[in-house]
């Protein structure tokens, strides 16, 4: 007998803002190679001797800035949206994190203590790159082979072209715009560009003009192209001019070439070009989080006002809307339809 369930997959955050914590959710997160893609030696000298020496505690306090009685934002929202998952389907829901607690391997263990022997695991992540769906799919499978082997997984694929998601973004977008704006701008998280060659087996991505051609085979693993391909089909559905909407990449790293524009530096600049009122929306999360509440609403307010910005609108993530987690069970229920075929 079969036995079916899910796992919502999300990011992950330290267990409280204590530096300690903060430093070993750091020392996990930034020492996968999925993130940080140098040979281990040169990750770990930069990892664990500069990087673990001096952020911690930087972040620690960004933590704090965002911290809710009920803990981590991230993790908080994550455990709303499964359980209000669990009321619309009769399999048995669980989460996992990436990083730190709870982990995939908890989430694994809690279905198959339900007796689940088959699971569709549900990466939370709109755009597939390397250090998002690529590294959970990767410790998922490591996890299974090595813990459960008995068990089967089924994975939902990155959904960014998916029309139910985009039209749930799009009328999510809509509620909370403001009624007067200078432009709107969807701010993704940056990878390095090495990151989007890495992840092409077809070799054909030139990061010119293929993300703009209707069709290209590097497509299903470009991470750039899906991020343009989001924000097309949004304005379309919101019927923007497309002079009214900028594309930019937030949360770089280091020294490497990441992904242009730049979020920040295009805060810093757009309100002496005369964009006043600004409305800005973070499509690469589906849940609000450090990068959203503390970077983009504390942060990236502070740049676009002391660049000459006047009024700045964050537009949240989807969070638990009850269209999102109407999205989630289709998804969900797509791939567990497939175990039957299988």
């Amino acid at each position: 007998m079969f036995m079916k369930g899910i796992l919502l997959v999300n990011l992950g955050s330290p267990r409280s803002t204590s530096v300690p914590d903060v430093r070993e959710y750091l020392d996990e997160f930034l020492m996968d190679e999925k993130v940080i893609d140098y040979r281990w030696f040169f990750r770990a000298l930069l990892v664990q001797g500069i990087i673990l020496n001096t952020r911690p505690a930087k972040s620690a306090e960004a933590y704090k800035t965002v911290w809710t009685d009920e803990g981590s934002p991230l993790i908080v929202i994550t455990q709303k949206i499964q359980k209000k998952l669990q009321k619309l389907v009769d399999v048995p829901v669980e989460i996992g994190m990436r990083y730190a607690q709870p982990s995939i391997e908890a989430g694994i263990q809690k279905l198959v203590d339900q007796g689940v022997t088959e699971i569709v695991l549900f990466p939370l992540y709109p755009q597939y790159a390397m250090s998002t769906t690529e590294t959970v799919i990767e410790k998922a499978e490591e996890v299974r082979k090595k813990k459960f082997p008995g068990i089967k997984i089924n994975y939902v694929q990155p959904f960014y072209n998916r029309e139910i998601y985009t039209d749930c973004l799009a009328e999510s977008i809509r509620e909370k715009l403001p009624e007067n704006f200078d432009a709107l701008q969807f701010s993704y998280h940056g990878v390095p560009e090495r990151h989007i060659y890495k992840t092409d087996p077809t070799n054909t991505c030139n990061l010119n003009d293929c993300c703009s051609r209707e069709n290209n085979p590097s497509h299903q693993f470009c991470y750039r192209h899906q991020c343009f391909d989001v924000t097309n089909s949004v304005i379309k559905k919101l019927g923007l001019p497309k002079e009214k909407v900028m594309v930019t990449f937030q949360s770089r790293l280091g020294k490497d070439k990441w992904m242009e524009p730049y979020t920040d530096e295009t805060l810093e600049t757009i309100g002496k070009k005369g964009i006043k009122n600004l409305a800005i929306v973070c499509p690469a999360f589906v849940s609000d989080c450090l990068e959203t509440l503390e970077e983009i609403s504390v942060e990236g307010k502070h740049q676009f006002e002391h660049g000459g910005g006047e009024n700045f609108h964050y537009i949240p993530c989807l969070n638990d809307e009850d269209r999102w987690i109407d999205v989630v069970k289709t998804l969900c229920e797509e791939k567990l339809n497939e175990f039957y075929f299988v």
